[in-house]
């Protein structure tokens, strides 16, 4: 069943898939589940409700081997793409048919369709707004505390104010932060999914970095300080993502765990 304010829009899942990785080597190629990480992440992303398409925006030809293995719809892009963002833009430029793309990590697996969904139904359901996203209820004081864990902070009317890797809100009168501070459900992690307007993607390229976003290493702070609006929706779980070795191994065990 199509949600209110999506029946007319075209809708583009697109997943930027970058072969380099710091942290885990090409770490999109891991196959030690059966099928590599990427195609996890495009079978995920498939059981959307409210995008026609999913699309693979890759930037090397070990990638686009695994994309045609799975028989994803996929596209080479500029391998000096400066970030997932610029990839999408790439996309947009070729895709003037697609109403909303959406911005999928493709180190996140287990990305789960009612969260695709949800960030398209919010963009569709705020004309004001360009750009939608996710945010989840902190519960750890080590995740709130870390830089790596970046925060975010809404209006009343579900809007972004700022992102940082700070904390945020900053608790001026208190001697410290405790678990009773974090159950108010106040403090909020930023999700890495977007649903973007096409029209603000061709806008992309013409937007130079932010100070903002150059002290905070965040780019969605240039998109704020452009005077873009970003609506947030809050889920009560994130997705995994895969950043480290560690990672990999836990998802390794939750696959073998489902199966068992």
């Amino acid at each position: 069943m199509q949600a209110v304010g999506t029946e007319d829009l075209s809708v583009r899942i697109v997943i930027p898939a970058r072969l380099a990785s710091t942290r885990l080597a090409e770490k999109l190629l891991l196959s030690e589940s059966g099928m590599p990480l990427i195609a996890h992440t495009y079978a995920s992303a498939k059981t959307s409700r409210l995008a026609q398409q999913v699309t693979l925006a890759v930037d090397h030809e070990k990638l686009a081997q695994v994309a045609q293995q799975i028989r994803a719809d996929w596209v080479m892009t500029d391998p000096q793409a400066a970030s997932g963002t610029d990839r999408i833009a790439e996309v947009a430029r070729r895709s003037p048919e697609t109403d909303i793309f959406v911005n999928v990590q493709g180190d996140e697996p287990e990305i789960a369709g009612e969260s695709i969904d949800r960030v398209i139904e919010l963009l569709a359901s705020n004309p004001q707004a360009m750009i939608a996203t996710l945010a989840t209820p902190i519960h750890s004081l080590k995740d709130l505390e870390d830089p790596a864990c970046v925060k975010v902070v809404c209006s009343h009317d579900s809007m972004a104010m700022y992102f940082s890797r700070s904390v945020i809100p900053h608790r001026r009168d208190a001697s410290g932060l405790s678990m009773a501070h974090l159950e108010q459900n106040v403090y909020l992690q930023h999700l890495g999914i977007y649903a973007y307007r096409r029209d603000f993607l061709l806008k992309l390229a013409q937007l130079p970095k932010s100070p903002l976003e150059q002290i905070e290493k965040l780019e969605q702070l240039r998109f704020l300080q452009a005077g873009y609006r970003i609506s947030v929706g809050i889920v009560s779980h994130a997705a995994r993502g895969i950043d480290t070795r560690e990672d990999y191994d836990a998802f390794l065990a939750r696959q073998k765990n489902r199966k068992s």
